[in-house]
């Protein structure tokens, strides 16, 4: 059966290059100079004036399917379907004489609960980022049958007019999911295709009992399962990439009645100042072709600068999963058996490493507490403390109270240990204290996944009331795990640390009525 794009309205194109390869895909983006080719083999693209997530242009389309469900708010913002319909024709319009590339996909390893999407992007290089992203169809047969559930449309080259389209500016991000479609334009930053997909998926798949997470997963060879939560910045995958355990994913996952599960057959990796010491496996990913990297400095001669941050703090990598030595296969693995939540504390207060009970998880995963990592959203030039429910509130569609019940039903059911992991800083806020060692951060997470950090004694925090343990293996000094002692000013460290205290109970407040918990402790 011969593929056409006419069941989408796209008509009078100029060409469509269906399901093309990496290789293909590098030679178009070159040919048609979207990118260029660093000496050590990936493309180099640059975003221009949108090099990160832009919030603000993100909408929902209030409709009839989607009404009743969608936790509209301020990261959930409708808008209504008279204007998405004019959007959609004037991308309709501005498709035509194009020429277009088209990837057929998957999002979710899990049969069981994949979705079947198809990207229509102009840009050959964010073709390739589709393709390194979601899961590949190698089958030939199987590709040639693919029908899409889902369809995502990126225009970058189409502005709207805030005027007349009732966007926020000229980039816009709009899923229908009455017409199971996604309008991107405006924008050239990639990650708006990665997360609308993403978006769609913390949509789908609660209705269906299944935990949608942005977090890392990776498994031990005892078959053992961890789980890391996490904004952008806080060491998802980091942390994750660990030679001693098989990488499941670095981003989003789902945790269903047959265990946990990779979104995605790809990685989107920052790379800003990247470490070959300390992060090996990521470092050698720049070096490989088939690696997109967006907004990093090359000169003329190609060569790469990692540490050069003038287009912006959010550089990053995107590669298909398996350029990462040591991932689990097929994406799948069991229930996990370590629950892990990040967070990038600016305050400085809050402990390495914390225990939670089950009450404590529900209240620290619904207030989602850290910091946003300079460049990772346009205009955020330095970290900033912030709650972001279910570490993620910019994806999750649906209220956050569904995916903590979901959370707090498979912690139960399956008596796995929850820890809150600073990643943040110490000694100090930011601008007066440190940021938290990889080497150490890693020795935690090695402690806790190995069972070791449930065998030392612990201290209830005074301030916040979780558990903190008096030792860690691989930590040289105990003094380490007691962030007040870091302070020079341990007054300063008290004000700071209630300040925070009154911070999470002030957020804590508009769910009060819907969390059982109502204390930190």
């Amino acid at each position: 059966m011969k593929k056409t794009l006419e069941d989408q309205g796209i008509l009078g194109v100029a060409h469509v290059h269906w399901n093309l390869d990496a290789g293909a895909l590098y030679r178009a983006a070159l040919n048609r100079r979207e990118a260029r080719e660093s000496k050590v083999g990936p493309l180099v693209v640059v975003t221009g004036q949108y090099t990160g997530r832009s919030p603000n242009d993100k909408f929902i389309v209030e409709e009839s399917s989607s009404r009743e469900r969608v936790g509209w708010g301020k990261v959930n913002r409708p808008i209504s379907e008279e204007k998405f319909n004019r959007i959609h024709q004037k991308v309709l319009d501005y498709l035509r004489g194009k020429e277009l590339f088209v990837q057929d996909c998957y999002v979710g390893n899990d049969p069981k609960y994949r979705v079947a999407i198809r990207v229509i992007t102009e840009f050959a290089w964010q073709s390739l980022f589709a393709r390194n992203m979601f899961v590949r169809i190698e089958d030939e047969a199987e590709l040639a049958r693919h029908v899409p559930e889902y369809t995502v449309i990126a225009v970058p080259g189409l502005k709207a007019d805030p005027a007349t389209d009732g966007t926020h500016s000229e980039a816009f991000i709009i899923p229908h999911f009455g017409k199971k479609l996604i309008l991107i334009g405006g924008t050239s930053y990639a990650g708006e295709i990665k997360k609308s997909v993403f978006s769609l998926m913390n949509y789908i798949l609660p209705q269906r009992g299944v935990l949608s997470m942005h977090c890392s997963a990776n498994i031990g060879s005892q078959g053992d399962v961890a789980v890391f939560f996490g904004l952008s910045g806080t060491g998802k995958t980091t942390l994750s990439a660990d030679p001693e355990r098989q990488l499941i994913g670095d981003d989003e996952h789902g945790w269903s009645e047959d265990g946990v599960f990779n979104f995605e057959g790809g990685c989107y990796a920052k790379v800003i100042r990247l470490s070959q010491k300390a992060e090996p496996e990521i470092y050698a990913t720049t070096k490989r072709r088939g690696t997109i990297l967006e907004n990093v400095v090359m000169d003329a001669a190609g060569n790469l600068d990692l540490n050069d941050d003038s287009l912006t703090e959010n550089t990053r990598a995107s590669y298909p999963i398996d350029f990462i030595p040591n991932t689990a296969p097929g994406g799948r693995g069991g229930h996990a058996k370590n629950v892990i939540m990040l967070t990038c504390d600016a305050y400085g207060v809050l402990p390495p490493v914390a225990r939670l009970s089950k009450e404590q998880a529900r209240y620290y995963f619904l207030s989602g507490y850290t910091s946003k990592v300079a460049g990772t959203e346009r205009g955020i030039k330095e970290p900033q403390a912030t709650f972001s429910s279910c570490f993620g509130a910019p994806f999750m569609t649906l209220p956050p109270q569904v995916y903590t019940e979901l959370l707090c039903e498979r912690l139960e059911e399956h008596q796995a240990d929850c820890w809150l992991v600073n990643t943040g800083w110490s000694g100090g806020g930011y601008g007066v204290g440190t940021r938290m060692s990889i080497a150490d951060s890693r020795a935690i997470i090695r402690a806790i996944v190995s069972g070791e950090l449930t065998k030392v004694k612990y201290e209830p925090d005074p301030f916040f009331g979780f558990s903190v343990p008096t030792a860690c293996p691989g930590i040289s000094s105990s003094e380490v795990l007691k962030p007040r002692n870091a302070w020079k000013d341990k007054e300063a460290y008290d004000r700071q640390a209630k300040k925070l205290i009154d911070l999470f109970e002030a957020n804590f407040e508009q769910f009060a009525e819907a969390a059982p918990l109502k204390k930190r402790a």
